[in-house]
Parts: structure tokens; sequence; C-alpha cells
């Protein structure tokens, strides 16, 4: 972020810290203390930039871009739409397929959220059109990574602890899911191949001169993330998440912003010790979380089992939530899976800052409307206006003053006649 680390503090700061509803010089501490990431790059043009950390609004991200089954450049475009219009605070393109990079510069050109992206997809995609995924090197790798910054990509999620030691106790330490995050297989089956270390980890103080040259942040990935409720919390996960609380280190005395990501399948008893774990190990670096789904049985409706886990999690001092959508584990997200993980994720985050004593006057004027029986003004303050309407006036009831679930029977209406209110 440009100037988020200097004395001076940029206009566009003071609008985040006035959003945030914190004072300018306590958003400047958390900047420089590395508890909190503003991800902006210069190059990312019509950016409102937005701040994740300890103390601020939980943020929410949204995940889009194309497979190798299914590409469209414009639907891409219109979920990218959608999520910003239902709350997301920023998106990451996950593209595999199509031209990678054309749908990058998209996304970025039709972005006003920060965006975020996986540049070994790209590596990795680029290497398999030329004789296979394995051929690709370390200078692939990192010249994808510079092509993003040179796009406008504002953060970056890079699996810099999937290390050959990290992964070597997957051997020891038998998961009944395994690996499942994309980039975490891929370096290891890379490691494996070609008999070296991950070019992340050899090779993260140029990263880390890439990432401050080009302002991006940083997000590291968790490569070996839980993919089952029954493999959470496991040593696999820990052993990473200590080498990546190292990495946080070294980040920081080079001046460049980073987050860590974290699971995953979590059952909700484990939440609060992972957050608690990560802000311990990674010294109160932001955490991005997926979900975390606290079950595996919810195929369909995972953005439920998602928020659950999410709610939670960002209670206890997650900072930013990656949405999950009813998709997961099935296939490629619609348009409207988009809305419902947005939406779902929104609902998560808000209930853990509501917990934490923010945003109350939100939930305080909603039922004001409610009482006033004001279905306009609730509309207007719901999560979602147009769901709200919708369910509101499909089943209409025979007074326009209250719904059709109680009709005369309304509670609140009985005791406002009797009260003469």
């Amino acid at each position: 972020m440009r100037g988020a680390k200097g004395s001076s503090f940029p206009q566009e700061m003071k609008g985040i810290s006035k959003d945030e509803g914190v004072e300018p010089d306590k958003l400047a501490r958390l900047l420089k203390a590395g508890r909190a990431v503003v991800p902006s790059n210069p190059r990312h043009r019509g950016l409102r930039p937005c701040a994740i950390g300890e103390g601020l609004r939980v943020k929410v991200n949204a995940n889009i871009g194309t497979s190798r089954d299914y590409i469209d450049l414009k639907e891409e475009l219109e979920k990218l739409r959608v999520a910003v219009r239902y709350g997301a605070d920023a998106v990451m393109d996950l593209s595999t397929g199509g031209d990678i990079r054309e749908i990058r510069r998209n996304i970025v050109k039709n972005s006003r959220v920060p965006v975020g992206t996986v540049p070994i997809y790209e590596a990795v995609c680029k290497s398999s059109s030329k004789g296979g995924a394995m051929n690709m090197t370390g200078d692939d790798l990192f010249s994808a990574i510079e092509r993003h910054a040179k796009d406008g990509v504002d953060f970056m999620t890079v699996h810099c602890g999937v290390t050959k030691r990290t992964a070597g106790s997957l051997k020891k330490h038998k998961r009944v899911t395994g690996v499942v995050s994309r980039g975490g297989a891929m370096l290891i089956a890379w490691m494996r191949e070609n008999g070296k270390e991950n070019p992340l980890f050899e090779d993260y103080g140029y990263l880390l001169e890439l990432a401050k040259e080009h302002e991006f942040a940083l997000s590291l990935g968790d490569g070996l993330r839980p993919g089952s409720v029954h493999d959470a919390t496991d040593v696999p996960q820990l052993h990473e998440l200590l080498v990546l609380g190292k990495l946080v280190e070294r980040a920081r005395k080079a001046g460049v912003q980073v987050m860590v990501e974290g699971p995953g399948h979590v059952p909700l008893n484990q939440i609060e010790a992972n957050v608690r774990v990560e802000k311990v190990l990674c010294k109160g670096a932001p955490f991005y979380v997926l979900g975390p789904l606290v079950c595996d049985v919810g195929a369909g409706y995972d953005h439920i089992t998602g928020a659950i886990g999410g709610a939670l999690a960002a209670y206890f001092g997650a900072d930013f939530l990656c949405y999950v959508t009813p998709s997961e584990h099935l296939s490629l997200p619609t348009v409207e899976d988009v809305r419902q993980g947005v939406v779902a994720s929104k609902i998560a985050a808000h209930a853990a800052d509501l917990a934490r004593g923010r945003e109350m006057a939100w939930d305080l004027e909603m039922s004001k409307a409610r009482k006033a029986f004001d279905w306009q003004k609730m509309y207007r303050l719901s999560v979602d206006p147009e769901r709200a309407k919708e369910v509101r006036t499909r089943r209409g009831s025979k007074s326009p003053q209250v719904c059709s679930m109680c009709g005369d029977l309304c509670a609140m209406k009985i005791v406002d006649d009797m009260l003469g209110q």
C-alpha cells in the first residue's frame, strides 16, 4: 500500500480509517506492526482499497474464475459484478482455463475492490501446454508472479510453507482426504518429480523483492490445509503454520505486507484454537480463512457450513473470510452461487462484528423498522434487499401491515393495539 508504511498518511488511508471507525493513528500503527494490511497495487486503477486486520471490520472475499471445463469471460465479469453488489470486499481470480492473462486483466480493469490471484495456476497451465506441468521451472513461477503484479493484482496467494519437510510429514501422519489445495498439490508433485525444494520457499527473498518493488501483498497459502474435519489441526497443518510464522517475520522486516491463509474443514470445537494458534505463531498477522467448514456432509449447502464456521472464526479473531458457495466440492460456481456465497459470508462477518461490538446501529435500525412495520426500510436494511422483498411478496398477507405468517395474530400488532400505539 502506497505510503502505508511511511511517515506520511495518504488521503485514501484517512478515508479507510473513517470507514472503519478507527483513528488514523491507530490504523497507521496496525499497518506498521503488520497486524493489518491494505492490498493496493498502484497499477490497479479505480481501486477502492480496504484494510484487513486486527480490530477492523471483518472482510469477505469471493472467488471467481474459469476452469478448463468451462470458460466464459462474460459470465466471470457478471460474477464480479454480483459479488461486489452483495458486499464482497475483495475478489480472487482463480482462472485455470482459456486466456488466463486476458481474463485477469479484464477482472482487474472492472473491479473497484482488491483483486487476488494464485500465480502458480498460470505457471503450471503454461508449462502443461509445453509438454507437461512438471516442466515448470522456478523462473517460470516467478515470471508469472511478475506478470500478475504488472497487471495490477493487489494480493497473491503463494504456498511458501509447502516444503520438502512439511510435505514429508504427510507420510508419517495419514489423512482421510490428503492434500486438497491445488497450489499445494502442484508444488508437492513438482518437488517430488524434480527432486528440488519449493522455489517459493528457497527463493523467498526474491519473492519479497518482487512484492516490495511492485507493491502487492502476500497471502501465505495453506497448501496443507485439512480437507475434512477428521484431518483438522493435524501435524502437517501445524508444521506448515510454523514455517509461515517465520516467513511472516521476514516479510515484515523487508517492508512487505503479509497475511496468512487458514483452514479449511474444522469442527466447531477446534476453531478457537486454530485462530489463536495462528495469531501467536504469526505474531498477529491478519488471518484469512476458507470457511472454515464445520462438517463434511453439507454438499449443496456448504455456503451454510462455511458461514457457521466463518462467524465463529471471525469472533475469535479471524480477519478475512473467503466465501464458500453452494457448489463447493461439486462444480464451478454459477452467478447465483456467487450471490448466495457472498450473502452467507457477509452475514457471518456481520454476526462476528456485532458480537465484537461493531455495527450495532444497523441491527437497531432494522429492529425499529420491524416494530414500525416499515417494509420498505426493512428491504433497504437487509443484506439482500431483493431476496427480502421477493419472500415478503410471494405470499402476500390480507393486511398490508403484517406478514402472512401471523396475519392478525401478529404479536407486536396485538400488543400495540392493546396499548393504543
